[in-house]
């Protein structure tokens, strides 16, 4: 039997970004186009973000100062329609053009590009960057290539400090692609989650298992497998990450995220291997996230993003913001 916290299932994601506003005087909520936007507008580049709803703290947790200035809000793990994204573009946009942050998912590139096509039509300068850090698939049924998962998050704030400190939209969508380039993720899933207004699990890890590499919406990863130790489970994250990418010799920001049922107590656990992993590889972790950044409703599980730094990223990874879910130098 499905308990959640909740009203009318088909009002989860209307009521959720009305809570978000109700709780957070930085924003503000435009209900016809599911729309967090910040409620003081800067003359600077505007980022907008979005995506299916059930990721929270994405994307409306990182809407706010140093970050994002609009995140639009689809159905739960469905993208928001052109309609909606051409709102938050309007709201983000202040004459310096918007850089739009889009996951590869098929839905939310279409979607947020015809938008961003709509937006120039009104003369409004338009840029994008697609984020595909995970490494444990090449193609889904999804995805054209590799899916955008919790790595899109320091693209969020890195591209939005630099936008925060004046830079033109060109220098804001470069910086943005190249922290892009350089973060790769990979997940690992111990249980399924259930959709408001299903009430059912969209699929089953049976007990004693867990999957290696499944996508934030229940996509098929790479293999199922016994269950293993948090120490097991951190070798196979780094192994499968650095196979992609030389992070060796290198300053590195690691965030280790849970799906949204997995305790603080396992996540910090999980940590702690990582480091333990990242250093004998020669690699320099130079900030850690652990928490929640990109769930997926109560899925248990975790993913680990890392990414390789240069100066330009590594100073405007440690430059303040201010939002819901990402407080820096504040």
């Amino acid at each position: 039997m499905m308990k959640k916290i909740m009203n009318d299932s088909s009002h989860v994601v209307s009521d959720m970004l009305a809570g978000i506003a109700a709780v957070n005087p930085k924003v503000c909520y435009d209900r016809e186009g599911e729309v967090i936007y910040r409620s003081e507008k800067r003359k600077k580049v505007g980022l907008v973000s979005g995506g299916g709803s059930g990721h929270e703290p994405a994307h409306a947790g990182y809407v706010g100062t140093g970050m994002l200035d609009a995140a639009v809000a689809g159905n739960v793990f469905a993208s928001p329609d052109p309609a909606r994204i051409l709102k938050g573009i309007e709201y983000a946009d202040s004459g310096e053009g918007v850089l739009l942050i889009i996951k590869n998912y098929s839905g939310d590139i279409m979607n947020f590009e015809m938008a961003g096509d709509l937006a120039q039509d009104m003369d409004v300068k338009v840029k994008s960057v697609i984020v595909k850090d995970d490494v444990a698939v090449k193609e889904s049924t999804f995805s054209t290539g590799r899916r955008g998962i919790s790595g899109t998050v320091f693209v969020h704030k890195i591209a939005g400090a630099k936008a925060e400190a004046g830079g033109s939209l060109e220098e804001v969508a470069e910086l943005a692609q190249r922290t892009a380039d350089n973060v790769r993720s990979f997940g690992v899933s111990l249980s399924s989650c259930i959709l408001p207004g299903v009430g059912t699990p969209g699929f089953v890890i049976e007990d004693g298992q867990m999957e290696l590499g499944m996508g934030i919406h229940g996509e098929p990863g790479i293999e199922k497998t016994t269950m293993k130790s948090a120490a097991e489970i951190a070798e196979i994250m780094v192994d499968k990450i650095t196979a992609d990418l030389n992070y060796s010799g290198r300053e590195t920001a690691v965030m280790v995220n849970g799906l949204g049922g997995t305790p603080l107590m396992e996540l910090y656990i999980l940590a702690g291997e990582i480091d333990k992993q990242i250093r004998s590889r020669n690699i320099t972790p130079v900030k850690y996230l652990v928490g929640n950044y990109m769930t997926s409703l109560e899925m248990a599980g975790a993913s680990v993003s890392m990414l390789r730094l240069d100066d330009e990223m590594k100073e405007y990874l440690m430059a303040p913001c201010s939002t819901m879910a990402w407080k820096e130098g504040v």
